[in-house]
């Protein structure tokens, strides 16, 4: 029993689930004695036996040690609301309202728990990973409460993106951003200050705005939430000072409940963000971390031999959705350059892209114009597409949480995909690089203990599945998963080995220059690749209507100036393939088409469906376009320079050299003089005599600090290419 005064919302006590329950819980100077019977999620009315006064229960039942909220024993809980005589409230049907606006039947696990925390207004902290639905969490309460909700989300883009996507199932929302006016910005607070929203999406510099909070206290807030709060400790992966500022909101709205969200967190960062944001009693969630359906696979290789694999896991993949995550800006654009050349069209995304670029890449790769995205860091939060078959990582990432985090995105559909990790062992090197120029000295010293914990993870012959879990503080029942490549689940596209290739001795000459090791060359045995066999989704039982109905959305998207997964997810069109609704009540059963998304694309859904079925079928693609070394060589052809090919191709002028290095070397243009810094050449030469062609960093360091990697790039590609004629003609 719980001895307690009853605030208007408070919880009373527990008992397995099914058992009847007699409870007494003391009201100073009333006792109230409870008896009844409950089911799980079950809301029973019942009297309070001397005073008489009605009272709402609500049970909740959390069902593991692992699911279950971990502020609490194992069982149901037992909420008590006292309410005026003659007013009894209306239970909120939280199903009705998923069905209404969101078009889905069932929540996922843990979310119907943390939305009914938050209506009863109760400080709650939310550990989900990526794809278990933590938004709704946050705006489902928002709708059913008829109050704000303020979010607090580091990302422009994904404020944006929500809000745009909540206009679309009908519910007011909007952002508040630096990419607005200073009209726009007045224009939403003022509406804002009227209740017009039901969630407003702020950055954590704008909620440090001047006078920010003054213009708050003047909206009907009901909760605030902070999305990735993670952010919030210096202990986090991703720790940033603007979070700190948020323990403003519990002294200056100490009445309003505060909920956390972040999809991975350790132990002690679960304790930092409670401590940071104030949270008082809180509610802890903590959905599990093992990801069944996800394979994790760690592969430590060469260079060239990187790349080789990269592509042939990715003729493995083909057809599917694939995220490509690379180091650095340069490694981005070298890698899709490399990938184009190869036959595979990819598109890239880093933060020296102009934001409409960024957009666009996106967009396309959302809606499957492009299948293969490669990325920096910078890619990926917030983006809800559930089919991705892969996430690649091309370099060790700087944490356990960033690598969980980012792999992550793969597999939300719930079916099998891969996240593989292509590390090399200079990726320490550019680890270590980018953790000294941390100025904080305790910062430094955190990052470095995070790279070497995921030093351990690549190196280790343990589950992956497990390390993981253990880093978050969860201990699995088992000691294999039977799906990482430590427990016996390699990919075939890595089973066969990637086999060098000796190259021709080099006729000894005066002026000859070491060639390159032979163990750099490699045949990639990549005709015999067959592409896999995949899990059958239900899109691909008619390939031909799911192509279609893409392409409808696309030009829905267009026409509404809104990405194409806000029009409708990759879900909810594989269900519209399997279902082929023939009417609206057919319709709204289909997942994620609420009552809003029917009335506004309903008629145009059905109509294409009956289209398809007369015969109509999706515009053949525009033929692809000339791979980047065709396109770069007319450029050059034309008298072009460096610099105006880059602002054509949309690239890195260091992409651009690299790209005419390779047809230096491989002996479709001669390399021009003008290329080069002035007297650069000879110097580059002379080092090359002593230090061979296959390292530039060893010849780098024998030049002088003037001589560019762009200048040893090119020149090395020379001689490269002098010594292949002389190989063929000796």
């Amino acid at each position: 029993m719980e001895e307690q005064s009853l605030p208007p919302q408070v919880l009373l006590t527990r008992a397995p689930r099914g058992l009847r329950m007699n409870t007494e819980t003391r009201n100073s100077p009333r006792t109230l004695r409870l008896s009844l019977r409950f089911a799980q999620g079950r809301n029973v009315e019942v009297q309070i036996a001397e005073s008489v006064r009605p009272y709402v229960v609500s049970v909740i039942h959390h069902k593991s040690a692992v699911e279950r909220s971990q502020t609490s024993p194992t069982g149901p809980r037992l909420y008590c609301l006292r309410v005026p005589e003659g007013k009894m409230p209306e239970i909120p049907n939280l199903a009705e309202a998923l069905r209404r606006y969101w078009g889905y039947h069932e929540f996922r696990p843990k979310q119907e728990n943390v939305i009914r925390s938050l209506l009863a207004a109760h400080d709650t902290c939310v550990v989900m990973p990526t794809g278990g639905g933590k938004s709704l969490c946050y705006q489902l309460p928002a709708v059913i409460s008829g109050k704000t909700a303020v979010v607090v989300s580091p990302l422009i883009a994904l404020m944006q993106d929500q809000a745009a996507q909540l206009a679309q199932i009908g519910i007011p929302a909007a952002a508040i951003n630096s990419f607005q006016s200073s009209a726009e910005r007045r224009q939403v607070m003022e509406k804002a200050a009227r209740g017009a929203y039901r969630l407003l999406y702020l950055s954590p510099e704008r909620l440090a705005a001047e006078n920010t909070f003054d213009w708050l206290a003047k909206v009907p807030v009901g909760f605030f939430a902070v999305d990735e709060a993670h952010c919030i400790s210096e202990w986090g992966h991703e720790f940033r000072p603007d979070y700190r500022q948020l323990s403003r909101l519990r002294t200056s709205f100490p009445k309003l409940p505060i909920a956390a969200f972040t999809a991975s967190a350790t132990r002690q960062v679960r304790h930092d963000i409670l401590k940071q944001l104030q949270m008082r009693n809180p509610h802890l969630y903590i959905a599990s971390f093992h990801r069944k359906n996800l394979s994790y696979v760690v592969h430590e290789c060469e260079p060239r031999a990187q790349m080789e694999l990269l592509v042939r896991a990715l003729r493995h993949y083909a057809g599917e959705s694939v995220i490509v995550y690379s180091p650095t800006i340069r490694r981005v654009e070298e890698t899709v350059e490399y990938l184009e050349e190869s036959g595979i069209a990819a598109i890239p995304y880093h933060a020296k892209m102009e934001s409409s670029m960024r957009r666009q890449n996106q967009e396309r790769w959302m809606s499957d114009e492009v299948r293969v995205l490669v990325g920096t860091i910078a890619f990926g939060l917030g983006i809800n597409k559930p089919a991705v078959r892969a996430v690649i990582h091309l370099s060790l990432p700087k944490s356990i949480e960033q690598y969980y985090q980012e792999a992550g995105r793969a597999g939300r559909d719930g079916r099998p995909a891969d996240c593989v990790l292509l590390w090399q062992k200079r990726d320490h090197v550019l680890l270590e690089y980018f953790i000294g120029k941390i100025s904080d000295d305790a910062e430094r010293e955190r990052s470095f203990e995070r790279k070497r914990v995921i030093s351990r993870f690549a190196d280790s012959r343990g589950c992956r599945h497990r390390q993981i879990c253990l880093h978050f503080g969860e201990t699995p029942q088992w000691e294999r998963c039977g799906n990482c490549d430590n427990c016996g689940a390699k990919p075939e596209w890595l089973r066969k080995e990637i086999v060098p290739v000796a190259l021709p001795e080099v006729a000894a000459r005066k002026t000859s220059f070491p060639p390159a090791s032979p163990a750099s060359f490699y045949t990639p045995l990549l005709h015999s690749e067959k592409p896999r066999v995949r899990d059958a989704a239900p899109a691909e039982a008619d390939p031909a209507l799911a192509e279609y109905l893409r392409e409808w959305r696309r030009s829905m998207a267009r026409e509404n100036k809104v990405p194409a997964y806000i029009i409708l997810h990759d879900s909810t069109l594989e269900e519209l393939c399997r279902r082929r609704p023939a009417n609206f009540a057919q319709l709204k059963q289909v997942p994620g088409i609420g009552e809003k998304k029917a009335d506004v694309y309903g008629a145009d859904i059905l109509q294409a469906l009956r289209n398809y079925g007369d015969g109509a079928r999706a515009t053949p693609m525009a033929p692809k376009e000339p791979a980047p070394g065709e396109q770069t060589l007319r450029l050059l052809n034309e008298g072009r320079s460096f610099e105006e090919i880059a602002r054509i191709r949309a690239r890195q002028i260091s992409t651009i050299v690299c790209t005419v290095a390779n047809l230096v070397e491989t002996g479709q243009v001669k390399l021009d003089p003008k290329w080069i810094s002035p007297d650069a050449q000879p110097l580059i030469e002379s080092a090359c005599l002593k230090q061979g062609i296959e390292r530039l960093k060893d010849i780098k360091e024998a030049v002088p600090p003037y001589v560019s990697f762009e200048d040893i790039r090119l020149v090395v590609a020379h001689l490269r290419a002098e010594n292949r004629v002389r190989a063929k003609t000796a």
